[in-house]
């Protein structure tokens, strides 16, 4: 289409060229429907029943609305990796459940929109067993394939590659262990395996010791998201060096997430506090006595622990200063 046959008109504030010759026309060539729209001309508004004969003539100025979902979700406070946005920075494990009841009734209790799932062979002598799928619902939850009890990263990789074929995933969670006794990452097969993921199209979420440098290489390898541990995976005892994790969230360009060591709520308000995106966990939920409270308490946390980030803390000092003023005491 030549620019001699197009109008420049200003539509919803912006510069807009279009051959459109009716106000329907030019609402059908942005791919809505003039039923559902509603148009105001140079001030004026247009009746829908006479969009199909208002001429588009150069210059006008249109506004086209419709109804969206109601309240300011442009101030909503989501974080996004891999260019997909989440209201909820909790994550949540599917181990450890007495059962998938439990884990859904949890899952829901804590907001999560994102769970963690392990990759393991299908039961063939019962393939009618109860499967995850049918409690918490892969199209309103988002799954995240888990590499969970590789010690290797060839055996992280062809796991992750199994799962993108089983559910089409690629936005995955890498963990390549380095001993059964710690589970601490093996970060030389990590950031390998990293490597590997991102050039065969994987978005991998990346486990690893809370080291600034080793986070640092595996961003720069195709990490999409940092995800240091806070203590050893299934311990419970908190964030252990925040000094670590604070210099990784300063120095990433892409989220970071707190994954392990989480025991209580005080400790996945602190991973917020300190200016990480999420906080993912499985046993402080699962081995809890009260799972669903729990589950609510650690949603809480995380709201909390992102409030106090965004407010910045007072000042440290070294010794007191009182609130009320000493002067004019009696």
């Amino acid at each position: 289409m030549s620019p001699a046959m197009t109008k420049s008109i200003t539509l919803n504030g912006a510069p807009h060229r279009s051959a459109a010759a009716t106000i329907a026309d030019l609402v059908r060539e942005l791919e809505l429907v003039p039923e559902k729209v509603a148009v105001e001309r140079n001030g004026a508004i247009v009746p829908r029943s006479t969009l199909g004969q208002a001429a588009l003539a150069e210059g006008d100025m249109l506004e086209i609305v419709h109804f969206v979902g109601g309240g300011d979700h442009a101030g909503a406070d989501t974080w996004t990796v891999a260019g997909r946005s989440f209201t909820s920075r909790l994550i949540v494990g599917t181990g450890k459940y007495k059962s998938f009841e439990q884990n859904a009734a949890a899952v829901e209790a804590s907001g999560a929109q994102i769970v963690t799932v392990a990759v393991r062979r299908v039961n063939v002598s019962d393939p009618k067993a109860p499967m995850l799928t049918d409690f918490i619902d892969p199209k309103t939850i988002t799954y995240l394939p888990n590499t969970a009890g590789c010690f290797t990263g060839d055996e992280a990789v062809r796991t992750l590659r199994l799962a993108r074929e089983a559910g089409g995933w690629d936005l995955v969670k890498l963990e390549v262990l380095g001993e059964a006794r710690t589970l601490y990452p093996d970060m030389r097969e990590t950031l390998k395996a990293t490597e590997v993921l991102a050039k065969e199209g994987f978005l991998p979420m990346v486990y690893c010791a809370d080291d600034p440098i080793a986070a640092k290489q595996l961003e720069d390898a195709g990490a999409v998201a940092i995800m240091p541990l806070g203590a050893p995976i299934g311990s419970g005892l908190g964030i252990q060096n925040r000094v670590t994790i604070r210099l990784i969230v300063e120095g990433a360009k892409v989220p970071v997430l707190v994954d392990a060591g989480v025991g209580t709520a005080s400790d996945a308000a602190v991973g917020m506090e300190l200016g990480c995106d999420g906080i993912l966990m499985n046993t402080a939920i699962a081995e809890a006595k009260d799972p669903i409270r729990m589950a609510r308490a650690m949603k809480l946390a995380v709201e909390a622990g992102r409030e106090a980030y965004l407010a910045g803390r007072m000042a440290r000092r070294m010794y007191a200063d009182p609130s009320s003023p000493l002067a004019g005491l009696i």
